[in-house]
């Protein structure tokens, strides 16, 4: 393994979202590159992401366990929260404190790409709600499984 390497280099994850249909084919135009997991991190995850135009970064969701923030590189997407939106620029950052119940996620509206880190830390037991989706998960062995809200499975 490399010490260091460009960020760029590192190929983009191969399945493009881990939320179940209908919601995967919603995002279309997201790619992550894992930068933490290259290196084998196991305490928190990094990912470079690149939005682009339309495309948005997950569904509207907070944790209960889980910090996270972002950082933006480039572009200029719009921050989505519970206290409504926020153009963001680069050098901007937002972090979400875990267990706040503010749902937040960032769309790219513009003509280019956005670019931007994720970084967020892998507390087991983990549990995140999506207001705007019908849509619960559970972080369980490392693993995110999702449910409808009543707790049924999705097929």
């Amino acid at each position: 393994m490399s010490i260091a390497i460009n960020a760029t280099d590192i190929p983009p994850r191969t399945k493009p979202s881990l939320y179940p249909e209908p919601f995967a084919s919603r995002m279309a135009g997201r790619e992550k590159r894992q930068l933490g997991d290259f290196f084998g991190l196991n305490n928190f995850g990094v990912n470079l992401t690149r939005l682009a135009p339309g495309a948005v970064s997950a569904l509207r969701h907070s944790h209960t366990k889980q910090d996270e923030l972002v950082y933006v590189l480039q572009g200029c997407p719009t921050l989505h929260t519970n206290e409504g939106a926020t153009r963001l620029e680069p050098g901007m950052c937002a972090g979400f404190p875990a267990g706040a119940g503010n749902a937040a996620n960032l769309s790219n509206d513009t003509d280019s790409d956005v670019l931007y880190l994720e970084i967020g830390d892998r507390t087991t037991g983990d549990e995140a709600s999506y207001p705007d989706d019908d849509l619960q998960a559970a972080l369980v062995d490392g693993q995110w499984l999702f449910t409808h809200k009543d707790g049924t499975a999705y097929e």
